[in-house]
């Protein structure tokens, strides 16, 4: 039986792109949540025929408010949906989102974690002067990007990158890292309690 998943976007959606159009092995995409009435992503589910949904998610900006959080979660309950991914979501999730699919939300960042947590991670790799950056597909927690690691990929810093070739090498590996830790997720390889743990 596949487990059935939601992604949650606020922007363009190409990491939620890559999900359905890559191999997630016994996961299947139902569904798209997004925070911002004007995502990209939106527009991008119905041309692949993907469920999508505006969901309001409280007067705060970086976080959900608590009943509107709750909100969100009857709402995935209803949907039957039993693995979430971020893939984008400009908020930080630790009430009730968390506490009911705890284990069951995995987030794609880009940076080699944990080194560059929060916004902007390729950007922050690029001024500290790195050599190798990359992309951290992990569970979600309490903290931010602190959950257990599913698989990493590393991206060469090159002399003549800026701050946007870079990312936009490093985005090129997230569409490929996060369906694989889907899989891995769904097919019972990765394991919260068992991940980096």
């Amino acid at each position: 039986m596949k487990t059935k998943i939601a992604v949650f976007a606020s922007g363009t959606g190409s990491n939620f792109k890559a999900l359905v159009q890559g191999d997630t092995g016994d996961g299947e995409i139902k569904l798209l949540l997004t925070d911002n009435k004007d995502a990209g992503a939106l527009a991008l589910a119905e041309t692949l025929g993907i469920e999508a949904f505006y969901k309001y998610p409280g007067k705060f900006k970086t976080k959900f408010s608590v009943k509107e959080e709750q909100n969100w979660v009857d709402f995935l309950i209803k949907k039957n949906i039993q693995l979430i991914c971020l893939a984008g979501l400009m908020r930080i999730i630790k009430g009730p989102l968390l506490e009911e699919f705890q284990g069951r939300i995995l987030n794609i960042h880009p940076s080699l974690l944990p080194s560059f947590p929060g916004l902007d991670g390729a950007g922050q790799a690029f001024r500290y002067g790195v050599k190798i950056a990359g992309c951290t597909v992990h569970y979600v927690d309490k903290g931010t990007d602190t959950g257990p690691i599913i698989f990493q990929e590393a991206v060469q810093v090159l002399d003549t990158d800026n701050r946007d070739s870079l990312a936009a090498r490093i985005l090129k590996k997230e569409h490929e890292l996060f369906s694989k830790a889907v899989k891995a997720h769904c097919s019972g390889r990765a394991v919260y309690s068992m991940v980096n743990r």
